[in-house]
């Protein structure tokens, strides 16, 4: 028996044997071609191959996860059809002669290289997009089979370096029991999507693959983030009690799917989810949400080759409201930029597009992509009970001038007979340092704030998130994160206005506490997460929480922290 400490990415305990899912070989053996033509129609039939396969995975993904995941590949399609990926290969063999095979290898790991080392998730994630479509392309053209996690018929643990988001998408949660890999972080995509399918999973072990062999038992533990290999008799004994007890405390949190949200002391906290699409809202309604903290509204732009008109995303914002019947829905403006590049917008190749012209930035100064949207909310608004949101907001004159178009399409669509409503909150995502420490200046004017803590942590600590390198920076309970929540969420309550958080902290358990403690009014998180963190409430004192504020914003350190939160709520 051995035991491997990993990130516990998806919670849940796993039993099963192990599956390792291994990369195919793509070795060749390089050589000059005497016919070009024939090689690239022998490349354009493996390009051609590789995107009916990725049209496949993308509606399957669309069909078991929703429009967001299914995005992944539309990506994966854009790089496909990129012709300045494509072109230089095709010139590799009508001038040097170069096989397919070649072509395709120093034509992407240029690409790859180039994107890998660069100073930015984007970047890096495009290097990754790259990487895994092309290494399909390539196992067509050397006719190996690519592992396919959708032919897996029995119960079992899988076991790989890394899941690309092709197959994590592919895994059918009646067979694949959990899954553990060498790298990744809560982050992932694979990881998000482990949490989307209930599946355990943990990530970043370093070596699992080497310490694990085909058909060896194992136990993913996603609570703690463990992973047992071969386990006694009697550990694997503990193990299964520990899954029925977790089975257990399941059922217990479905009980509480139709209740409020109430702290142990008689607080009501408002708990809602995050949403990337109209479907998603089901799965927040399922799993007892309040309301929605967060409609990410860029996943109807993406994947088109057009802008979406304002019909349609009114249709969109409409159907949310009506699920919701009467809950509160907060609609994020579109968060373009960044991690979500849209060729149609016509956006500037950045060095760092995470600090550059980006979200309401690019909305202010393209009022042709961002009146529609407006509009639309505004048309939507009679259906529900709306409350919008702008990303990215730096200065409060960015808040002024956006509530300003707000107004004046209000304005311009009662003239046409619509009806609007009189009660729409207007609010701000804080994500910026500069907005929370001046969150004084802009509780005077907007209706709200939202946290949006995965951004707000790495500009904070000026730690990328996923750069392995400086990730023990991003430390959410860090002191220098809390004294600016607390500034965020006193702010608020000064001008009598409610503070929420949107991020992925919002759900951990280990913040919870924290967070109730700061006087958090509105936590949003992925649906999954909803009911664990209401059972969670129940059994917390917020007074007692925020009797310790003070001591936890002197602290110095993460560590201190955890360790203070821990002693007084076990």
């Amino acid at each position: 028996m051995s035991k491997v400490t990993g990130i516990a990415a998806s919670t849940g305990i796993a039993i099963a044997k192990a599956y390792q899912l291994k990369a195919p070989d793509l070795s060749y053996e390089a050589k000059e071609v005497d016919n070009p033509t024939q090689e690239i129609e022998r490349l354009e039939a493996a390009l051609n191959i590789s995107k009916q396969e990725l049209e496949k995975i993308r509606n399957h993904t669309k069909k078991t996860l929703g429009d967001e995941h299914a995005e992944i590949f539309s990506a994966h399609l854009l790089v496909l059809n990129d012709p300045e990926l494509i072109n230089p290969m095709k010139d590799k063999i009508k001038n040097e002669n170069k096989m397919a095979e070649s072509a395709l290898d120093e034509t992407a790991n240029m690409f790859i290289d180039m994107f890998k080392n660069m100073d930015n998730e984007y970047m890096r994630e495009r290097a990754a997009d790259i990487k895994d479509v092309t290494e399909r392309v390539m196992a067509h053209l050397l006719g190996v089979d690519i592992p396919d996690p959708a032919l897996i018929d029995e119960e079992v643990i899988v076991i790989a370096n890394d899941l690309t988001p092709s197959d994590t998408a592919q895994l059918d949660r009646n067979f694949v029991k959990g899954f553990t890999t060498d790298i990744g972080g809560r982050t992932s995509h694979s990881a998000i999507m482990a949490r989307s399918l209930e599946i355990p999973a943990v990530v970043g072990t370093k070596d699992i693959t080497s310490l694990v062999s085909q058909n060896d038992t194992v136990i993913v533990d996603g609570l703690e983030g463990k992973v047992i290999i071969n386990p006694s008799e009697d550990e694997l004994l503990a193990y299964k009690e520990k899954q029925a007890n977790f089975e257990k405390q399941k059922e217990e949190w479905a009980k509480l799917k139709d209740e409020p949200t109430v702290t142990k002391d008689g607080h009501h906290i408002e708990l809602v989810g995050n949403i990337g699409n109209p479907e998603d809202a089901d799965s927040v309604l399922q799993h007892g949400g309040e309301g929605v903290g967060l409609y990410r509204t860029e996943f109807l732009y993406m994947g088109k080759s057009e802008m979406p008109s304002e019909d349609e995303q009114f249709e969109a914002y409409k159907s949310v409201l009506e699920k919701m019947n009467g809950k509160p829905v907060v609609v994020r403006t579109l968060d373009v930029g960044g991690d979500k590049h849209i060729p149609y917008l016509d956006m500037p190749e950045e060095m760092n597009p995470f600090l550059g012209f980006r979200a309401i930035r690019y909305c202010l100064d393209h009022e042709e992509v961002f009146r529609p949207q407006l509009r639309a909310l505004l048309r939507a608004s009679a259906y529900g009970n709306l409350k919008i949101m702008f990303p990215m907001i730096a200065q409060v004159e960015e808040f002024r001038a956006a509530k300003a178009l707000l107004l004046e399409e209000k304005e311009n669509l009662r003239k046409e007979g619509h009806e609007v409503s009189d009660d729409i909150e207007v609010g701000i995502m804080v994500e910026i340092p500069a907005t929370a420490v001046l969150a004084k200046q802009f509780a005077k004017e907007v209706d709200f704030f939202s946290v949006g803590t995965n951004d707000l942590i790495q500009y904070t600590m000026a730690a990328d998130r996923m750069n392995e390198r400086v990730s023990y920076l991003y430390q959410p309970y860090h002191p220098a994160i809390l004294n600016l929540l607390n500034n965020v969420i006193e702010a608020a309550h000064s001008e009598g206005k409610w503070a929420g958080m949107c991020g992925e902290m919002a759900g951990d358990p280990l913040a919870i506490p924290i967070l109730l403690g700061l006087g958090l009014d509105e936590f949003s998180m992925s649906a999954t997460s909803i009911l664990p963190a209401r059972t969670q409430m129940r059994n917390l004192s917020k007074a007692d929480l925020a009797s310790y504020k003070d001591e936890l914003l002197a602290m110095s350190t993460a560590e201190e922290v955890l360790a203070f939160i821990k002693e007084k709520t076990e």
